[in-house]
């Protein structure tokens, strides 16, 4: 845990490529950028003419004791600082604005690839980690847009005009001057070069902070139940603790970097007064340009500094592009192909495995040309429309991979699967999907209402069909005991809301979108006794007429089944009817006696429906 990740290492401190990219998303607001940059150079001009009104108020005014005209020349002053002010909050409010819309632009881009993604990529990737590029890299790049990309030109210009008003004042007083810049270069690429390398450990940091947070805070239950608490205190105070002492390594260079461009830009006002005072006694100067030079190295040195801390923010810029960009070179593994078959319409829902192989991990990490660690091995099966399948199997034997498959949350590597004849990879993505209803094992609720939960955002879902819903699977008893029926809030994750009564809103939700093809994985496994009679009821209502397949750990829950498929270390070992199968003596019966027995001396053998529907049905 001591060292960065990948993620976290940054690349150059300035990138072209990366900068082109960060610049396609300007170009939409060109017309601000322009508006921003015509208040950027009036506003320089007009700080530029102000040191030098004052040498003419000096030089033709104060120092001949001629008052007349004074008065017109410090409203023309204070005419200067009006527009300067008035660029000043033009070029700040435009690009504050442009910077706020890129974001927008931005985090929409990523938050739309990341809904594309597949399930591998996010196998292997923290949330944590994926939500500080929607946060704080987006943010980084704010400030690039808004306080760097455009108002650098403003820095540049304001030097520049500076350097070129004070070489036709006096070309060897600005010789002097400008005799302490390599200093100032010196200091700033000490500045640069160790501020770039704390930098890169802070972002590391609050990358790794994100994903522990995010991490612990969700499975905070098991945290406290395993009285976990000091350790991950321990933990996170070790990670907080570098990621302090990084921030304070920071801080050091900052606080001797902007002291010592203050004491050069000092220096600087030395070497004026001191060569500008002589050639002023001496005649070859006025008092009035003196003076000018003066606020003109002053003004010469608060670029440098503003420079020097865009640079932090071009780094961070950099830093932040290079991991936004290599989440959005993401590929899509799973993608609709360019011109997609039609499945036959309406669907039959007539499923088939063939062939099929498939590993989460394509190839071993340390060793070329091995096998794949395959989770599914040549698997082969059918599914005919409107039957009801169960699948079996001990723990790691690929029951879940066969549903992800299915709905192609992942490709196979080998083999094909089809519905209705057509393979699923030629098919629209969201037409394959559309045609089942998952209820999982961990149902996942949002913040919103019982009947949002239900709906999930699909407008043709009335209300009259969620309420139909419920009632088929029972999830009306509970629904209508709350304060306000189906428009009850639900908190964050479901809180409040028992798991019994999530996997109630789970089926509601499956009937309510009226799906042609039903998949089931432990939909049973989370309820009390009670609950699960009242879902069987409701599944008989849910399965009717729809193709089903049904992963059981119970064996009580897919007896009923017109098929049942038996997987053995992600092979297909058997199939047949549950009578059948118990027949055959084989995997399934080795199953079916281990719960019976674990079953029978449990605490609910003597009063469980589930022992006593399996007693029903044990082999003489």
């Amino acid at each position: 845990m001591t060292g960065l990740q990948d993620d976290d290492v940054l690349g150059k401190a300035y990138d072209a490529r990366l900068m082109r990219r960060l610049l396609a998303y300007l170009i939409p607001y060109w017309a601000q950028v322009a508006i921003a940059l015509a208040g950027i150079l009036v506003g320089s001009l007009a700080a530029l003419a102000q040191p030098y009104l004052v040498k003419v108020a000096i030089d033709s005014y104060i120092a001949t004791g001629t008052l007349a005209g004074v008065e017109r020349l410090a409203f023309l002053y204070l005419a200067f600082l009006v527009v300067a002010f008035g660029a000043e909050y033009l070029q700040t409010w435009t690009l504050l604005m442009t910077g706020q819309r890129i974001m927008f632009d931005l985090r929409m881009a990523i938050y739309g690839h990341l809904q594309r993604l597949d399930l591998r990529y996010y196998d292997r990737n923290p949330v944590g980690r994926l939500m500080t590029r929607v946060t704080s890299d987006v943010d980084a790049l704010n400030d690039l847009f808004a306080a760097g990309v455009v108002t650098i030109f403003g820095d540049v210009f304001t030097l520049v005009g500076i350097m070129a008003v004070m070489a036709w004042m006096d070309w060897r007083l600005a010789i002097v001057a400008l005799s302490v810049t390599p200093l100032i270069a010196l200091v700033t690429q000490w500045f640069r070069r160790n501020v770039r390398e704390t930098y890169r450990v802070v972002r590391g940091y609050i990358a790794r902070i994100n994903a522990f947070l995010q991490e612990h805070i969700t499975g905070m239950t098991t945290v406290q139940l395993f009285g976990r608490e000091p350790l991950n205190f321990a933990r996170f105070d070790e990670i907080d603790a570098r990621h302090r002492d990084a921030n304070v390594d920071s801080i050091f260079y900052y606080a001797v970097f902007y002291p010592a461009i203050e004491a050069i830009g000092a220096l600087a006002v030395a070497l004026i007064i001191w060569y500008g005072g002589m050639n002023v006694m001496s005649g070859a100067l006025t008092l009035g340009s003196l003076v000018a030079f003066l606020q003109y190295s002053q003004r010469f040195f608060r670029p440098l500094s503003d420079m020097s801390e865009k640079f932090n923010v071009l780094q961070s810029a950099m830093a932040s592009s290079e991991r936004i960009f290599r989440l959005l070179d993401e590929p899509v593994a799973v993608t609709s192909p360019a011109g997609p078959a039609r499945r036959p319409a309406p669907a039959a829902g007539h499923i088939a495995f063939d062939h099929v192989w498939f590993a989460y991990a394509p190839r071993p990490a340390d060793g070329e040309g091995e096998e794949p660690d395959w989770v599914l091995q040549d698997v082969s099966f059918e599914v005919r429309p409107g039957e009801r399948i169960g699948i079996v199997g001990a723990t790691g034997s690929g029951k879940t991979t066969i549903i992800n498959l299915l709905l192609r949350f992942y490709d196979v590597q080998r083999g094909r699967i089809t519905i209705d004849g057509v393979d699923i990879r030629d098919l629209d993505v969201a037409d394959v999907r559309g045609l089942f209803s998952l209820v999982l094992q961990d149902v996942h609720l949002f913040s919103g209402t019982i009947a949002d939960n239900i709906r999930l955002g699909n407008t043709e879902v009335s209300d009259e069909r969620i309420v139909a819903a419920a009632r088929a699977v029972h999830a009306d008893r509970f629904i209508e005991r709350m304060p306000s029926s189906y428009a009850s809030l639900v908190a964050e994750r479901g809180a409040g809301v028992s798991v019994g009564q999530k996997q109630l809103l789970s089926f509601a939700r499956a009937l309510a979108f009226d799906p042609r093809i039903l998949v089931l994985d432990e939909a049973t496994s989370s309820v009390d006794t009670e609950t699960e009679v009242l879902i069987r009821d409701g599944l008989a209502v849910l399965m009717e007429g729809r193709t089903t397949i049904a992963i059981a750990h119970r064996l009580s829950t897919i007896q009923d089944m017109d098929r049942i498929l038996v997987l053995h270390k992600g092979s297909l070992r058997e199939a047949g009817t549950h009578q059948e199968l118990l027949a055959a003596r084989g995997i399934y019966f080795r199953l079916f006696e281990l719960q019976f027995k674990l079953e029978a001396t449990g605490p609910s053998a003597a009063d469980g429906p589930t022992a006593s529907n399996s007693a029903r049905t044990q082999p003489a």
